[in-house]
C-alpha cells in the first residue's frame, strides 16, 4: 500500500438527491476495505470533514450530488485542483456548516485555510434530479448508487496502488 485514503460521503439526506453521497458510502461501509482506507459518512458536517483531512491522508474521494451538465443520474469523476481553491478567509467557517450550502469547494477551502494538503482529491459526483425537502433519492439517482460505489472501489484500488511521490518517501519504509 502506498498511503492513506479517505472516502467521504457528503450531502443532506433531508434534501432528496442531495443525500446521494451518504447513500453510496452507506453501501461501502458494509464492506471490508484495504489497510489505510477509511470510509465515512460526513453528511453535512463540512467542518468535521475538513479537520479529518488534517489527519494526513494521501488522497481523498468525496462522493456527492454535483450539478453536472448531463442527465440526472449521470456519475462522473472530477479531479479537484486544490491549488485553484481559495483558502477560506478567517471567520468563514460558519457558511461551511450550513447544511444547505456545504460544497466540496467550501470543505477544501477550509482545509487549505487550516494549512492542509493532500496528494489527490477526487469527487465522484452524480447529477441530481430533485433536491427538494424530502427523504429518498429520485429514480435516476437511486439507479446510479451501485455504479458510483463500484467506481469508488476502482478509484481506491488505483490510489492505494499508485507510488507515493512526496519528498522524503522511501519505498519499503
Amino acid at each position: 500500500m502506498s498511503g492513506r485514503v479517505l472516502v467521504a460521503g457528503i450531502g443532506n439526506v433531508f434534501l432528496g438527491d442531495d443525500g446521494f453521497g451518504v447513500e453510496v458510502v452507506g453501501r461501502l461501509l458494509d464492506e471490508e476495505h484495504p489497510e489505510g482506507v477509511r470510509v465515512a459518512d460526513f453528511g453535512v458536517r463540512g467542518v468535521h470533514l475538513a479537520y479529518e483531512l488534517m489527519n494526513g491522508y494521501d488522497a481523498v474521494v468525496l462522493v456527492d450530488a454535483v450539478p453536472l451538465p448531463e442527465e440526472p443520474g449521470t456519475v462522473q469523476v472530477i479531479e479537484a485542483d486544490l491549488d485553484a481553491v481559495e483558502p477560506a478567509a478567517p471567520g468563514a467557517a460558519a457558511p461551511v456548516m450550513d447544511a444547505h450550502g456545504m460544497t466540496p469547494d467550501a470543505v477544501f477551502g477550509l482545509f487549505r485555510a487550516l494549512g492542509g494538503s493532500v496528494g489527490r482529491a477526487l469527487v465522484v459526483g452524480c447529477r441530481p434530479l430533485d433536491c427538494a425537502e424530502r427523504m429518498g433519492l429520485s429514480a435516476p439517482v437511486a439507479a446510479a448508487v451501485d455504479r458510483a460505489a463500484g467506481l469508488v472501489r476502482e478509484l481506491v484500488g488505483e490510489l492505494i496502488a499508485a507510488p507515493r511521490t512526496e519528498p522524503g518517501f522511501e519505498p519499503g519504509r
